[in-house]
């Protein structure tokens, strides 16, 4: 059986970010790596790969890299759907087919299950579901009481759910020869011709039995949704010092600490795990990273930094900043005293606007999201749930409480005004002032 990677998409609601989701480091690694792994686990050895002409390149240099298995890469050359993704990769596609999302970070447990039922041979192909408490923006199944698919409803209004059951993109066909004849014959006018396809195939009397899956799972759709995957690939991280690590004997750590190669804490510093430290970076004097932090490779957590449930990027550099449950990209500065808040006032969920909609975020503690290339001067305080697009500047002493475009500079206003000055100092005062303090 050959698994099959869907990497040809483009993320549209992951504004600042603009790396593909699969390319994401967690643990020093890009997910994709950490997605053909658990596949692995579960048995799986030979892997089709459809990328896109910007990530091609990039994916082939992950898998080569992987040993024990045979990778077979396809090129989507525009991003129009799962269905054109399969069709560009058609001369790879035989027999069984496992169909995957590697954006959906979930454990090996929803590969084997889905393989489990497959054995049986009771239905032409088998997919995964899972049953939500509220609304996602993803397809949503309509089940018999055999757990049998009758209907995919793909981003339905919130209300208007035919059932909890959310389509998770791990699915099973027997004769792949067969899905695709579907996919040519799919009458749309939406990008949803897999699922027509699917929907198609229910109709003329194919059976797709929908598989319950109730372990983790967390979609990377919006940018805060890395929290879930940073939190997922900590827990089940085994704590490392690596041993060209150096921690000063002043220094203070607990809990879970995962520090890599070359990685310098420096005195009075304080982490907390569960903590990932990337590749040659540094903690400095009297930092603070604690709480599900997740600090990149070359990066400095300058004098007196806090960072708080975050994640940063590679070569990122903070100087007595604030960072909190916030996501900083590659290659990012901060000016001394700059703060990215994550708690309003009225203490309510976070929303962002995505598109013409505004978002729950889910969170009330969601600080700023920052993409690649960005500086921010000193004294600059960057609001709840703010986004600053890539190669921005954030000018010094700016509040800044609404988004910011790509390759953007947001300056202060000048007030003050310049004039002599006729004080004179009594420089008896600074001696009393002495005295006092020495007596």
């Amino acid at each position: 059986m050959k698994a099959v990677f869907l990497c040809g998409g483009r993320g549209k609601r992951m504004f600042p970010i603009t790396e593909d989701k699969f390319l994401f480091d967690f643990l020093g690694k890009p997910l994709l790596e950490h997605q053909i792994k658990v596949a692995c686990e579960a048995g799986l050895s030979h892997f089709v790969i459809i990328g896109n002409p910007e990530n091609i390149a990039k994916i082939e240099q992950i898998t080569q890299k992987i040993p024990g298995v045979k990778v077979d890469l396809a090129l989507q050359k525009e991003s129009t759907g799962i269905a054109d993704a399969l069709k560009s990769a058609e001369p790879f596609l035989h027999g069984q087919l496992l169909i995957i999302n590697p954006n959906d970070v979930f454990s090996s447990s929803a590969y084997t299950k889905i393989l489990a039922e497959a054995e049986k041979a009771t239905a032409s192909s088998y997919i995964l579901g899972y049953q939500v408490q509220n609304y996602f923006p993803g397809g949503y199944l309509q089940v018999n009481s055999q757990n049998e698919l009758l209907h995919i409803v793909e981003k339905p209004n919130p209300g208007e759910e035919p059932s909890n059951l959310v389509n998770i993109l791990i699915h099973c066909h027997n004769n792949s020869e067969e899905l695709l004849r579907y996919i040519e014959t799919a009458q749309t006018t939406r990008d949803d011709v897999y699922e027509c396809a699917l929907d198609s195939m229910v109709k003329e009397g194919h059976k797709i039995k929908v598989v319950p899956y109730s372990d983790f799972w967390a979609p990377i759709k919006y940018p805060w949704h890395i929290f879930k995957v940073m939190e997922y690939f900590l827990d089940n991280a085994q704590p490392y010092i690596a041993p060209s690590a150096r921690v000063s004997e002043k220094a203070h750590i607990e809990g879970k600490i995962i520090l890599s190669d070359n990685v310098k804490v420096l005195e009075n510093a304080v982490i907390r795990g569960p903590v990932y430290i990337g590749t040659n970076s540094i903690i400095g004097n009297n930092a603070l990273v604690r709480d599900y932090s997740h600090i990149g490779s070359n990066s400095v957590i300058g004098y007196s930094t806090e960072v708080k449930h975050s994640y940063i990027g590679d070569n990122c550099w903070f100087h007595s900043n604030y960072v909190g449950d916030s996501i900083v990209d590659d290659n990012c500065s901060l000016g001394a005293g700059t703060v990215l808040a994550n708690f309003q006032l009225d203490e309510r969920n976070i929303q962002i606007k995505v598109g013409d909609s505004l978002v729950d975020t889910g969170y009330d503690k969601l600080g700023a999201i920052v993409g690649r290339g960005c500086r921010i001067g000193v004294n600059a305080s960057l609001m709840p749930g703010v986004r600053v697009g890539p190669d921005s500047f954030v000018g010094p002493q700016v509040c800044l409480h609404k988004d910011l475009r790509a390759n953007k500079i947001v300056l202060p206003k000048s007030r003050y005004y310049v004039q002599d000055n006729e004080t004179r100092l009594d420089e008896g005062k600074r001696q009393e002032f002495l005295r006092r303090l020495t007596d």
